[in-house]
């Protein structure tokens, strides 16, 4: 939960920051054209990290003794 938490929080830092360092002199359908973009893309990341804490990561195929 916290590794969602911490990259939702980055990842909205650094789409900020890109997007005011290069669309202030884009005209208003390209700036609402990319904060659209970056603000749903976050949702694929965010979705196998889910994914991730849900099934857990891995390192062998053998079956978990009990």
């Amino acid at each position: 939960m916290t590794v969602l938490v911490i990259f939702v929080i980055v990842y909205a830092f650094v789409a900020m920051v890109i997007g005011d360092m290069t669309m202030q002199t884009a005209s208003s359908v390209i700036r609402f054209a990319y904060f659209a973009i970056a603000g749903l893309a976050w949702t694929i990341p965010a979705g196998a990290i889910i994914w991730w804490m849900e099934h857990g990561f891995r390192l062998s195929r053998r079956p978990d003794a009990d």
